[in-house]
C-alpha cells in the first residue's frame, strides 16, 4: 500500500508541472528569452518610427545554388524577408504557405534567410541538402553564415519578418508567424 500524498506535495507537484509547461511554451522557436521580453502586443514600428527608419543592412548572401544576392538588387521594390530555422516548428508549419506566396508572383519580392552554424542551425551543406529534399520550389532561400546579417537586423527569435520599403529602409519588424494575408496587408502599408 502506498502512502497518501500530502496536500503540500500535491500542490508543489502541480506548480512544478505548470511551470515546466509554461517554460516549454514560451521557449518554442525563440533564439533567446530577450525576444519574449522585448516583444509587446504591437511588435512593429509605428508610422512615425517607420518614416525615420534606417537603411536596412545591405546584405550580400548566396542562394542555395551559390549565386550572390544583394539587397540593393531590389532597389525600388518592396521586399518581404523571413528569417527562419530548420529546427523551428512554427517556421516549418508556415513554409508551404510562404512558398505559395512566392509562387503567386506578388508585387513585392519574397525572400527567406537561414543562418547556418548560428543559434542551432545546421551547417550550410547539411541545410542545403535537407532543404532541396523538400518540395518548396518557389521560395528564394539565402544563407547567412554565422548569422552575420541576422545580428545586424536584430533577429532574436524565429521566425522574424522584416519589411523593406522601396527606399531600402527597414520599415517594419514582426516577431512570429505572418500569414500570407498579413504579409500582403503589411507590404501594402509601406512605401
Amino acid at each position: 500500500m502506498h502512502p497518501k500524498p500530502t496536500t503540500a506535495k500535491v500542490k508543489i507537484t502541480g506548480l512544478l508541472v505548470s511551470f515546466l509547461g509554461a517554460v516549454l511554451l514560451l521557449s518554442a522557436c525563440t533564439a533567446s528569452s530577450s525576444a519574449a521580453r522585448n516583444a509587446g502586443d504591437d511588435r512593429s514600428l509605428s508610422a512615425k518610427e517607420s518614416d525615420a527608419a534606417s537603411a536596412a543592412p545591405d546584405f550580400n548572401l548566396k542562394n542555395l545554388e551559390g549565386e550572390a544576392v544583394q539587397l540593393h538588387d531590389f532597389k525600388g521594390e518592396k521586399v518581404y524577408i523571413k528569417y527562419w530555422a530548420s529546427w523551428c516548428s512554427i517556421c516549418l508549419a508556415g513554409l508551404d504557405e510562404l512558398n505559395q506566396l512566392a509562387g503567386e508572383d506578388p508585387d513585392f519580392k519574397v525572400i527567406s534567410i537561414v543562418s547556418p552554424d548560428f543559434k542551432g542551425e545546421k551547417s550550410a551543406e547539411d541545410f542545403s541538402k535537407w532543404y532541396k529534399s523538400l518540395d518548396e520550389k518557389n521560395l528564394t532561400v539565402l544563407l547567412d553564415p554565422d548569422g552575420t546579417y541576422a545580428q545586424q537586423f536584430g533577429v532574436r527569435a524565429y521566425p522574424t519578418s522584416l519589411y523593406i520599403d522601396t527606399k531600402g529602409k527597414l520599415a517594419k519588424t514582426v516577431l512570429g508567424h505572418n500569414s500570407n494575408d498579413l504579409i500582403r496587408e503589411t507590404v501594402a502599408q509601406i512605401q
